[in-house]
C-alpha cells in the first residue's frame, strides 16, 4: 500500500503546472464565472489522468517520441498562448483581453498535462489496479488543487486587473521555458 502514497505525491507534482496556469487563468478573468471555473478544473483533471492512462498502453511504442518532443511541444504551446494572452493585454478591449476561450483551456490543459505521458511509460510493468489507481487520484488532485488555484487567482486578478494578464502570460511562457530547459539540461 506504500504505492498509494508514493501515487498521491505523484498527484501533486505532476498537478503543479495545471495550478499556476489555473491561477493565471483565476488572475487572467477575475469574474469567471462558476460554470467555466469548473469546467477548467474537469480539463485539467480529465487531461491529467488520461495522458498517463495514454502512456502506460501505449508506451513502449512512443518512448522515445515522447521524450525527446514533448518538452518542445509543451514549451511551443505554451509560449504561444502566453504571448498572446500578453500582446491581448495591450492591444485588446479590456473585457475581450480578460475571456479565456474554450478552445484555449483545452490547449493548456493538454500542454500542461503533456509530460504525463512519460508518466505512464514508467507505470508500464505495473499491475492494472496499480496504474489505473494513480491515474484517477493524478485526475482528482489535480481537480481539487486546480479549484483552489483558480480561487487564488480570480482573488488576486479582481486587485491588479490588466496586470494581472500580463502575469498569467508570463506564468505560461516561464513554464515552457521550465519545460524547455530540463530538456536541454537532460542532454548534459
Amino acid at each position: 500500500m506504500i504505492w498509494i502514497i508514493q501515487s498521491i505525491f505523484l498527484g501533486v507534482s505532476l498537478a503543479m503546472d495545471a495550478c499556476c496556469v489555473s491561477m493565471s487563468n483565476g488572475l487572467v478573468e477575475p469574474k469567471m464565472t462558476k460554470r467555466k471555473m469548473i469546467f477548467i478544473v474537469l480539463m485539467f483533471g480529465i487531461f491529467q489522468g488520461v495522458m498517463p492512462l495514454i502512456g502506460y498502453l501505449f508506451g513502449s511504442l512512443f518512448e522515445k517520441w515522447i521524450d525527446n518532443l514533448v518538452p518542445i511541444i509543451g514549451f511551443l504551446i505554451l509560449a504561444f498562448i502566453g504571448g498572446k494572452m500578453i500582446y491581448e493585454s495591450f492591444h485588446n478591449d479590456e473585457e475581450e483581453a480578460k475571456s479565456l476561450s474554450i478552445k484555449t483551456i483545452i490547449i493548456q490543459a493538454i500542454a500542461t498535462s503533456i509530460d504525463a505521458l512519460t508518466v505512464g511509460i514508467i507505470y508500464v510493468g505495473s499491475s492494472y489496479l496499480e496504474a489505473y489507481v494513480t491515474f484517477a487520484l493524478v485526475a482528482v488532485i489535480t481537480s481539487l488543487l486546480c479549484v483552489v488555484a483558480v480561487m487564488i487567482g480570480k482573488k488576486f486578478g479582481t486587485k491588479f486587473s490588466n496586470k494581472a494578464t500580463i502575469f498569467g502570460g508570463l506564468i505560461l511562457i516561464g513554464i515552457g521555458l521550465k519545460l524547455l530547459i530540463e530538456y536541454i539540461v537532460s542532454f548534459f
